[in-house]
């Protein structure tokens, strides 16, 4: 039991590492060439940040474990919002830009809808789903570019502090390189010892994607919120939460069913129905709402919005133990 504990370890460590050298790496290299600063945060950062959610979701659908995968895509999204932005508005709440919000919120609730749909109709996610949610990734990185594209300012008086702070082409390569394959290895050092821990515990595994798995592929987002929470820019730590929740559903869901579909999980029960149905979902769905409507409406974010999310959070790791 020790060493899948100490290699379950290991994974995290290198999937946060990972993700660190490669966000390094790419915004290295989209910035030697000359792309827009909030492209960047909206496109590179997020999907880097999101990559250990990418590599565990297909490395478990692939591998027969498709409640992790599953479980991983839903947990991360209310680990994302419940914890991460949560600690940031808790911590230090503000005003936030309406504008550059509408985009990421509306495709991530048009792509949950359609997740929650097959859940609640069908209870299987087939190559369809999956090619359907990798399709609004597309169109969404589309409707982003064109609109960084648009509303491009003049970045020339920045340019000389970036380019003295610039790393040599091949440093920035070896951490993209470096950073995609500790991302691979932690992943499955994750994967592989999540599911012997679960299974040496009698815990679902489905409950360990909700919880564990979750917050372990989460860490990049939150080293991000530290990070900006650190140097005064807690709007970027927002845009990263909500732009991360999108690609978990469209592109980390979308690639684990499109490789190897899966239904939904047939673990825990409440009141005689499916667990993921009565709990999860509504979870996901009820802390995103009060995450992003109060943002939308008054262009601020509250302290009450941090702590009660925080809170939120609490609750729901506890029932899934309980259960």
């Amino acid at each position: 039991m020790l060493i899948p504990i100490l290699l379950f370890v290991v994974g995290l460590v290198a999937l946060i590492k990972g993700g660190d050298w490669f966000v390094d790496g790419a915004t290295g290299i989209a910035r030697r060439f000359r792309l827009p600063e909030l492209l960047i945060g909206a496109t590179v950062v997020s999907i880097g940040t999101t990559l250990p959610e990418v590599m565990v979701s297909t490395t478990s659908a692939i591998g027969g474990h498709g409640e992790i995968a599953y479980g991983n895509a839903i947990g991360s999204v209310i680990c994302n919002t419940a914890l991460v932005a949560a600690l940031t508005i808790a911590v230090r709440p503000g005003k936030v830009d309406r504008a550059a919000l509408r985009t990421p919120v509306a495709f991530f609730f048009s792509a949950a809808v359609l997740y929650a749909a097959v859940a609640y109709m069908s209870g299987y996610f087939s190559r369809i789903v999956g090619a359907a949610l990798l399709a609004m990734f597309l169109v969404y990185m589309f409707v982003t570019v064109q609109q960084m594209k648009g509303g491009r300012q003049d970045a020339s008086d920045a340019e000389p502090e970036e380019e003295a702070k610039e790393l040599p082409l091949w440093k920035e390569l070896a951490l993209l390189v470096v950073g995609a394959a500790l991302i691979a290895v932690g992943a499955r050092l994750l994967v592989d010892n999540g599911s012997l821990i679960a299974s040496a515990l009698g815990v679902p595994e489905s409950v360990i994607a909700l919880t564990f798995v979750a917050l372990g592929t989460s860490l990049p987002e939150l080293v991000t919120a530290i990070t900006s929470l650190i140097k005064g820019h807690s709007a970027l730590s927002l845009g990263n939460v909500i732009g991360a929740n999108l690609f978990n559903l469209v592109l980390v869901s979308g690639m684990s069913i499109t490789l190897s579909p899966f239904p939904i999980p047939q673990g825990s029960m409440i009141a005689g129905k499916n667990a993921s149905l009565v709990m999860d979902i509504p979870v996901m769905f009820a802390v995103m709402l009060l995450l992003t409507v109060p943002a939308l409406v008054r262009g601020k974010l509250a302290r009450w919005q941090g702590v009660t999310l925080l809170l939120i959070y609490a609750a729901f790791c506890v029932v899934q133990f309980t259960m």
